[in-house]
């Protein structure tokens, strides 16, 4: 049987919560075109001489209030280190080699591509950990694996697995880890906002098909769950820069929860599926203060899909319905 290596794809994080780890992440990130669309020549003295000065200090230090310092590492990197050795032991037995990577930092898909190739894997299966497509996310994971096939001269038969904002393990892994988390709080939320990363409105007019994706995510799980529009509406987090981005934003719906006198809410962030610093910082400590400040009271974060059995469900079905003819060979 040939060797099949399975490659999971996260977005990336800093090695250390400090500025002098945190300003090479970001120069990656904010450098990729598929993340910031301006033209070069505008943006990259910006970002060098504004953006990152401003930036990096204030992500450093929110890095360290989430940050593991048992492990030493970020909870993306932890999680989605957890969710490869974890989906490996479920597929002992196949002649498979799992890794995993980061789209920006490292481990980089460059490094772990060169150990596949090493391990002899002749078929290769990339799953981006992005349940939604969006050329911001999933093909830059597209373009970063054939930037290193290129560099290394090397052309295996490789496949992407497909978005599944709609698959039915996701939508019943996600409802299986809010009903968990729900039914261990004393009080009920009196509504769960459905938040998603935000992109700029642009990409969408230039037919990147993310917000419907984070529409009938929404909808499947509302049904799954039997919630209302009203009772767990849609909103996008995470705005950077000063162009227009989807809309309502989750702070907006969290500042209107609480002028409308609910004292309880939850979020849920459906477009992560490992609990990170938009989730941790953003959600759990920063809008659960903006709550506050507009007198609601109790904001809980439903945790990502993170290392559950049902995640680790998930990638295995996800894998085998991309590959079950690679797998009967």
């Amino acid at each position: 049987m040939t060797k099949i290596g399975i490659l999971l794809v996260n977005l990336g994080t800093p090695n250390a919560p400090t500025a002098q780890a945190v300003r090479p992440y970001l120069a990656e990130f904010l450098s990729d075109r598929r993340v910031v669309d301006l033209p070069r020549l505008f943006w990259l003295p910006l970002l060098y001489g504004l953006v990152l000065p401003f930036r990096v200090g204030k992500s450093a230090a929110n890095y360290a209030t989430i940050w593991r310092h048992q492990s030493n590492e970020s909870p993306l990197r932890f999680y989605t280190r957890q969710q490869c050795q974890k989906l490996a032991a479920r597929l002992q037995g196949e002649d498979i080699f799992v890794d995993w990577a980061m789209r920006y930092g490292e481990p980089s898909v460059l490094e772990k591509l060169r150990e596949l190739r090493q391990q002899d894997c002749k078929k290769i299966l990339i799953l981006p950990l992005y349940p939604q497509y969006s050329t911001t996310t999933s093909l830059s994971v597209e373009d970063a694996t054939m930037k290193a096939l290129k560099a290394l001269a090397w052309k295996p038969e490789i496949r992407f697995v497909q978005p599944f904002y709609q698959d039915p393990a996701y939508i019943t892994a996600l409802a299986a880890i809010t009903k968990a988390h729900l039914a261990r709080k004393d009080t009920q939320p009196e509504q769960i906002i459905i938040s998603f990363h935000g992109i700029p409105e642009r990409l969408v007019h230039k037919g990147d098909p993310y917000a419907d994706h984070c529409q009938a995510t929404a909808s499947a799980l509302r049904d799954a769950m039997g919630w209302s529009e009203s009772f767990a509406p849609l909103a996008y987090q995470s705005k950077f820069g000063r162009a227009k981005w989807l809309e309502p934003s989750t702070e907006d719906m969290v500042i209107k929860a609480a002028s409308e006198g609910k004292k309880n809410i939850a979020i849920i962030t459906p477009a992560f599926v490992s609990d990170c610093i938009e989730t941790l910082e953003e959600v759990a400590i920063g809008l659960s203060e903006v709550f506050k400040e507009n007198d609601g009271e109790n904001l809980t974060l439903i945790p990502c899909l993170n290392d559950s059995a049902e995640m680790i469900a998930l990638l295995e079905n996800l894998i085998k319905q991309d590959c079950s003819d690679w797998l009967k060979n």
